[in-house]
């Protein structure tokens, strides 16, 4: 017996009890949880500027109307995704969980998610990135809000007065990037309504993800939605939107095609880190960590890109991440002593 009166062992350790121990695992779970979302988001910043850099070679660089490439771009990015994804499930055994995985009710809320952030979401973000450049990036960081939205709606996943005030400031942050409209581009508005459908639409995937990743394993789950968004980009929309040939130019070219493939190993590890940060600490805060994307990819953009840097978007880009961080944790909790 201690001091204190308390039961010891043999090696003079204090036991743990079964509500220590449930602390324990809810707190590894949260730092996970929280870890992975941050990756997510600084792996997607670098996917953003990999994509960018694909578009500056022939014959993306030079193609016509303003879908051929984004989506070009896309169902490449998807494809490749899915492949670094699938050789990694084949490594690990897991090859036969996709099947699997399909006929459950979660599965199929996968495939919903999935044709919502890829053929929609992703087409639209790099149509914006096309449009508005870097402006667009922060804009479609609003997914958090709407994210918190669906899943306080759906899966009544009720938020805080803390997280609620996180997204305003999220909001805000978008309000004052689109304040001052860049010289020289003419169809800056349009780029933003596209990042804007983009955020809505990975705000729903968010929330199916949160939902059908908590009951399926994670890399099964990205692994599918990279495949099956990669399958419809290329096998439906690109022929669509008229981008066979420059589909097929992109692919005899060779060296865009060795970006995309760099950015779609991005991808792959941002997804699965965002999945995983829904599934064990909610869509809201997995969200809002995801979107400090929108500090990396203009950070990227600017560094490496020559991305002009304004005040608007210096200031609206942070006060996004700000807003991220409120909703993911209280700042008091910085200042106070824990045990």
């Amino acid at each position: 017996m201690n001091g204190d009166g308390a039961v010891v062992n043999a090696k003079g350790a204090i036991p743990m009890t079964a509500d220590d121990k449930m602390k324990l695992v809810s707190k590894k779970f949260r730092v996970t949880g929280i870890t992975t979302g941050l990756i997510s988001g600084l792996t997607y910043g670098i996917y953003t500027t990999l994509v960018l850099v694909a578009g500056y070679y022939e014959p993306l660089a030079s193609a016509v109307g303003m879908l051929a490439a984004p989506y070009v771009c896309s169902g490449l990015n998807d494809l490749f995704a899915g492949i670094w994804l699938t050789i990694y499930n084949a490594k690990c055994g897991r090859l036969g969980e996709l099947g699997r995985s399909l006929n459950t009710f979660p599965g199929k809320m996968i495939v919903l998610g999935s044709l919502l952030g890829g053929p929609i979401a992703n087409g639209a973000y790099l149509v914006g990135l096309a449009m508005a450049g870097a402006y667009a990036i922060p804009i479609s960081a609003t997914c958090s809000l709407f994210g918190a939205i669906f899943a306080w709606i759906f899966l009544k996943q009720k938020p805080t007065k803390r997280v609620v005030a996180g997204m305003m400031i999220c909001v805000a942050g978008a309000i004052i990037i689109n304040w001052v409209k860049p010289e020289g581009s003419p169809n800056f508005t349009l780029g933003i309504i596209c990042a804007l459908i983009a955020a809505v639409s990975w705000g729903l995937e968010g929330m199916l993800s949160s939902y059908g990743g908590a009951m399926i394993d994670t890399d099964v789950a990205v692994n599918l939605r990279e495949l099956i968004s990669g399958v419809v980009d290329l096998v439906i929309i690109v022929p669509l939107v008229g981008g066979l040939a420059l589909l097929g130019g992109t692919m005899a070219a060779g060296l865009p095609l060795l970006w995309l493939a760099a950015a779609g190993l991005n991808a792959a590890v941002s997804f699965v880190c965002w999945y995983k940060s829904n599934s064990t600490v909610g869509c809201a805060i997995g969200m809002s960590l995801n979107v400090t994307y929108a500090f990396w990819g203009v950070f990227f953009c600017v560094l490496f890109l020559g991305q002009a840097l304004t005040p608007t978007i210096v200031i609206g880009s942070v006060v996004i991440v700000l807003g991220a961080i409120l909703v993911t944790m209280n700042p008091l909790d910085l200042f106070r002593k824990g045990e």
